[in-house]
């Protein structure tokens, strides 16, 4: 029997902490390591091959998703599982001192990785259990921008950081410095969210390892018993396909020698970059696109954010072509970028939890739906440096460009549903984010 009370909190009290803590360590492995590894020699390919498949922890955690369910509180979870992220990025920043530095700070990148991604499903559980669907949707924005606000916190300030560190120190040193700042941070958000993230009734909980099974049996199921799923597959992973390359490129990109192609950046300018211009338009992107799709509803509101996400890449494009030398225009072409994917980035959250998601098991299946979101980030995300190294910089960006067409061409064939947002839904509005009695 959980003793753990109902509290009642005001959602900007625990959203924006919430999210962050599920953005650090999500962008800790998927942008930072990348930052690191360049700084410590090791090429862009491996770099993508890597931290790409460290990433299928977010594609699977759908697989134990029913397992939480079986814990009386997604609160408990949350925090315990933010404090084991703290605790792996600790130990990273200790393994670089190491000689077999690169396996074992892949390894402890993959706890990262499955501490994250199971924090996530209590997380999102935790948000669709205590906000209405008009709620969701308002605050979409807040959880989308402070999710990848993480990025820009690591990205900037930290990045900065360690590229001053680096004029001092060798790189191994300065980076053991911020993934110890970055584990602190995660296990200081673990320790804010005890007290600040609502509470659950109290729930008694009785599962069989038999009927978990049983439950995530019929959890894989109903989800693919879905009207339409498969195009909603199809459409989730290639909405990604454009964000999962820049993502993983761009930043080496900015990093890499000018002879070579890139903008020939040293870390603290890539930080600077990032860290100011690049954080206020994409969380003002974040928030606007939320409201956006509010007040326009989901359906007519998609194309615009896909858009809004994706043509922003012509500022890669354009540095790879120019190659400027001005940090001035180099930064307003990355806020440009910044502003239009925190923008559209929201459509394919909201396109998870109010298309996909709903129904008997709401919480895993939109686990689910966010497996198959990091999927198509993973995918593209780990063969990112084998066609950067076949085509050029340059060309690369000009690929990136055209993947994004065909999820814009989708939109006028994939599945919405029949309910307004805003409108209750049969099913997922009574008892948010619980799957039936394991």
């Amino acid at each position: 029997m959980s003793t753990e009370k109902d509290l009642p909190q005001h959602p900007m009290r625990w959203v924006p902490s919430l999210y962050l803590a599920s953005g650090m360590p999500f962008y800790a492995v998927a942008l930072i390591a990348g930052l690191m590894y360049k700084s410590m020699g090791v090429p862009n390919d491996q770099i993508a091959h890597w931290t790409g498949l460290v990433g299928l922890a977010w594609v699977f955690k759908s697989l134990w998703s029913p397992f939480l369910e079986a814990a009386g509180s997604k609160k408990m979870l949350v925090v315990l599982f933010q404090m084991i992220g703290g605790a792996a990025l600790g130990l990273l920043a200790l393994s670089l001192q190491l000689p077999a530095y690169f396996a074992i700070s892949i390894a402890l990148l993959g706890v990262v990785a499955i501490a994250s991604a199971t924090h996530d499903i209590a997380a999102d559980g935790l948000y669709m259990a205590s906000l209405s669907n008009t709620q969701q949707a308002s605050y979409a924005g807040w959880q989308g921008a402070f999710f990848n606000a993480a990025k820009f916190i690591t990205l900037g300030p930290l990045v900065y950081l360690a590229g001053y560190l680096e004029k001092t120190l060798a790189p191994a040193q300065a980076w053991t410095i911020i993934f110890a700042i970055m584990g602190v941070l995660l296990f200081s958000l673990g320790l804010y969210n005890s007290w600040s993230l609502p509470g659950t009734k109290d729930t008694e909980t009785k599962a069989s390892m038999h009927s978990i099974f049983v439950t995530l049996q019929d959890v894989i199921v109903e989800f693919f018993k879905k009207p339409g799923i498969w195009l909603a597959i199809v459409f989730i992973i290639l909405f990604r396909a454009a964000e999962g390359q820049i993502q993983t490129i761009g930043p080496l990109f900015l990093r890499e020698a000018k002879n070579l192609g890139g903008l020939g950046l040293t870390t603290d300018q890539v930080g600077t970059a990032y860290g100011v211009a690049g954080t206020v338009a994409f969380l003002g992107g974040s928030i606007l696109g939320g409201y956006f799709a509010s007040w326009l509803g989901l359906k007519r509101a998609l194309p615009w954010l896909i858009l809004a996400m994706n043509t922003p890449n012509l500022a890669f494009f354009f540095l790879s072509s120019s190659l400027p030398e001005s940090m001035a225009v180099i930064t307003t072409a990355l806020a440009f970028e910044m502003f239009g994917y925190g923008f559209g980035f929201v459509g394919l959250i909201l396109f998870i939890m109010q298309v996909v998601a709903p129904g008997k098991y709401q919480t895993a299946h939109y686990a689910l739906g966010t497996g198959v979101m990091q999927l198509g980030f993973v995918l593209f995300k780990t063969i990112s440096g084998d066609i950067q190294v076949s085509l050029g910089y340059k060309n690369f960006f000009i690929w990136v460009m055209l993947s994004a067409i065909p999820v814009l061409i989708m939109t006028r064939f994939v599945s919405y549903g029949d309910v307004p947002p805003g409108a209750s839904k049969s099913g997922a509005t009574e008892g948010l984010g619980k799957t039936a009695d394991a």
